[in-house]
């Protein structure tokens, strides 16, 4: 299987030839983050490291989305989804609500957490077993809602 990084190149190729401007200039800026981290980090990046990247890149999307929904910009928000979308194929299939739930029931089990003070000890251990593979608002959001916050 090839890395990320080629695999991004490839498929910058790929929408190059195919005249897809906006996959085109999202990937490039992909890239060029991309390479700001391995320029800031002084080696190359890990395949997970890049996923980071991505990762960092889609939350900038969002962030912006709901900013231009308030400032009424439609044509941006438009732009920022369509790249958006495009950043989601290159991520992780991030882990459920409901599988974030049952952790955090365990995990408040193990700990003997009981109220919202106790989130402290809980959320650690929630965000080590998940790493990457869940969002920390959601890990958050539900353990507060346990907790009964």
């Amino acid at each position: 299987m090839t890395n990320m990084k080629e695999r991004l190149q490839s498929d910058l190729t790929d929408a190059m030839r195919a005249k897809d401007d906006i996959r085109r200039s999202t990937l490039r800026m992909l890239i060029a983050a991309v390479k700001n981290a391995e320029i800031a980090a002084m080696h190359p990046l890990t395949d997970s490291e890049v996923v980071a990247v991505t990762r960092s890149q889609a939350k900038q999307r969002n962030d912006s989305i709901t900013e231009f929904a308030k400032a009424g910009r439609q044509d941006l928000v438009d732009r920022e989804q369509a790249e958006l979308d495009i950043l989601v194929t290159y991520l992780p299939q991030l882990a459920g609500r409901e599988a974030v739930e049952a952790a955090a029931r365990e995990v408040i089990a193990e700990t003997g957490a009981t109220s919202v003070r106790d989130i402290g000890k809980v959320m650690p251990v929630l965000m080590k077993r998940f790493g990457d593979a869940a969002d920390g608002k959601l890990i958050s959001d539900v353990v507060r809602s346990q907790l009964g916050a």
